[in-house]
């Protein structure tokens, strides 16, 4: 998508872009007090935050941040999308902005993100929430032919054209949001429609897809000691509820509380619930005051 953002996009009164090369980064910010950083999934945007980010404002300061290549962050350097280069240069963001998160927000491949800008943020590591967090491989042949085929299209000239306009089409958006398990209202398949029709938008998914890797991630999930919740729902049909549960047995301080009914965008589904869970855990037993607002 290009700047500036349509008229009608989430929030819009919160946007602005800020340069910290290699990219162009798309932030949403609001409120005032402990600092929370949103991240959101793969082929999504900070449009997905955008019923939190008003409640979680009071009391708090919200950032929200398009992923490059994702919505309106522009890619800076095409090779700069798999997960390590992500984590270094959004690190290298908060510190450009200084900001010094509380609490870090992933929902899906943005909790992965999330666990790993640990490794490059300096100082006390922040509290960490991940809502469905996509903390596996795929598996058998998936696992051989989904990064074959991302890296096939991100090369292939025409190939985010013709999958773009074959997404135009709505029943097909709600078709691909109903197969996450999850329910959202017509408002929300538009803003989804607009964004996998977007060339710029899907060539960065692509990317991010072509040079995703966990390995290094999951080989230190041991030694991540930062408090972390992982929120899953139960009807989730795009990340296994069992994928956090096992990342949680690993991991030194990490629980994990089930959403009954909700499936992978269950921050959309039932963002009040959301924001509540949110806000209750990063003040559990901590030493930042609660709003009382």
């Amino acid at each position: 998508m290009r700047w500036p953002p349509p008229a009608d996009w989430p929030n819009l009164h919160l946007s602005r872009q800020v340069l910290c090369k290699p990219h162009r980064w798309h932030v949403q910010e609001e409120g005032r007090g402990p600092l929370i950083l949103m991240i959101h999934g793969a082929g999504g945007s900070l449009h997905s935050f955008r019923d939190l980010i008003g409640p979680l404002s009071r009391g708090h300061r919200v950032v929200a941040i398009d992923m490059p290549g994702h919505g309106l962050t522009q890619l800076g350097a095409r090779h700069r999308s798999g997960l390590d280069q992500m984590a270094e240069d959004l690190a290298a963001l908060c510190a450009q902005e200084g900001w010094r998160p509380a609490l870090l927000v992933g929902h899906s491949a943005g909790a992965a993100l999330c666990l790993r800008l640990l490794h490059y943020l300096p100082g006390p590591a922040p509290r960490v929430l991940g809502i469905n967090p996509a903390l596996a491989h795929f598996r058998g042949l998936a696992g051989i032919l989904f990064p074959a085929m991302a890296k096939m299209l991100s090369v292939t000239p025409g190939a985010t054209a013709l999958f773009s306009g074959t997404a135009r089409n709505p029943d097909r958006v709600r078709a691909l949001i109903d197969s996450t398990g999850s329910r959202i209202d017509a408002r929300g398949i538009d803003l989804y429609r607009r964004l996998v029709a977007d060339k710029a938008h899907l060539d960065g998914t692509l990317l991010m897809m072509a040079q995703w890797s966990l390995d290094g991630l999951m080989a230190d999930l041991p030694g991540i000691s930062a408090r972390t919740l992982f929120l899953v729902g139960d009807d989730d049909q795009t990340v296994s509820p069992d994928v956090a549960r096992q990342a949680a047995a690993r991991m030194p301080s990490a629980q994990v509380e089930t959403l009954g009914g909700l499936g992978h965008l269950a921050h959309e589904e039932a963002p009040d619930i959301v924001a509540l869970l949110i806000v209750a855990f990063l003040h559990r037993d901590a030493r930042i005051p609660a709003t009382t607002e």
